[in-house]
């Protein structure tokens, strides 16, 4: 996802990707970021590329893009560079990320969103473009200007007031795509192709968003289902960024999605088990290959 927000973005910006990847650093300095698009076009945009956070000090604006297990070191290096005028904007998934940068930067520098566009790693500094779809973003007092430069990126971009609404919206359909295919590590599209793949799906989604009706937060939508479904539909060719964890041994984002709406499920004196399920198979699955390449 940073290689296409950076790649779309760098036409209107000066953009620096900070990470930690060496191969992937690497392949940014010597040829930028080597986008394919969906169409099958493929061209190759240049952008900066650091580990340091000393190279972005200054910066007005930062995406926050990391798997959720990554916040607080990035919240970390952000503390070193953000413009003390500047705002950092997660489109993360998963629960608790808002609240690790706020801590590190002071609610006024943190805000959120949320987004199911797709994005495929093929290589270090090479991505493939996945399905759209609008970037909800959280009313922050400083987010107008990145908004706007989403916008000329390319991307749809809608200011939403509720952003528990936003997480949760997010959450439901990432735990119904994203565990199921890194289990049967398949591309979203399958698992609407695929009966009894399909109906998981569904429920998994349908028992967040009945975790966050029991907790007093409406999904951006009336039917989580449907709404699982879409964005399967539309991402069909994508890999899900939990299938691409569990493809190249790397931790995933259990924790922070399925594993989180079974915690809060349980403190609310209810029960999860789709969701619990699937959060210790792919555990399990981590666990079992742990120092392997899957």
């Amino acid at each position: 996802m940073a290689l296409l927000f950076g790649a779309r973005l760098a036409s209107h910006a000066n953009v620096t990707l900070l990470g930690t990847w060496p191969e992937g650093l690497k392949a940014l300095r010597a040829h930028g970021v080597r986008l394919l698009e969906a169409d099958g076009s493929e061209h190759q945009v240049d952008v900066a590329a650091s580990d340091d956070p000393a190279e972005c000090a200054g910066a007005t604006m930062a995406i926050v893009l990391v798997k959720s297990w990554q916040t607080a070191r990035v919240a970390a290096q952000l503390s070193q560079c953000l413009d003390p005028e500047g705002v950092a904007l997660t489109l993360q998934n998963g629960l608790g990320n808002l609240e690790i940068l706020q801590q590190a930067l002071g609610a006024e520098r943190a805000a959120i969103g949320a987004t199911t566009t797709g994005a495929s790693v093929i290589g270090p500094g090479h991505v493939r473009a996945g399905g759209g779809g609008p970037i909800h973003l959280g009313r922050h007092a400083r987010l107008e200007p990145l908004a706007d430069l989403i916008r000329l990126a390319g991307f749809v971009v809608d200011l939403a007031d509720d952003l528990q609404s936003l997480l949760w919206g997010k959450l439901a359909i990432n735990a119904g795509i994203n565990p199921l295919t890194a289990i049967l590590r398949v591309p979203n599209g399958k698992l609407v192709e695929i009966a009894l793949a399909r109906a998981l799906m569904e429920s998994a989604a349908v028992e967040t968003s009945m975790v966050a009706s029991s907790l007093g937060v409406s999904l951006p939508y009336d039917d989580a289902a449907a709404a699982a479904v879409d964005v399967a539909v539309r991402t069909a060719k994508n890999h899900s960024s939990m299938l691409q964890d569990i493809l190249r041994g790397a931790p995933t984002e259990i924790d922070a999605i399925s594993g989180a709406v079974a915690r809060r499920a349980e403190a609310l004196g209810i029960s999860a088990p789709v969701n619990w399920t699937l959060w210790h198979l792919v555990r399990a699955m981590v666990d079992s290959s742990a120092g392997e390449k899957v």
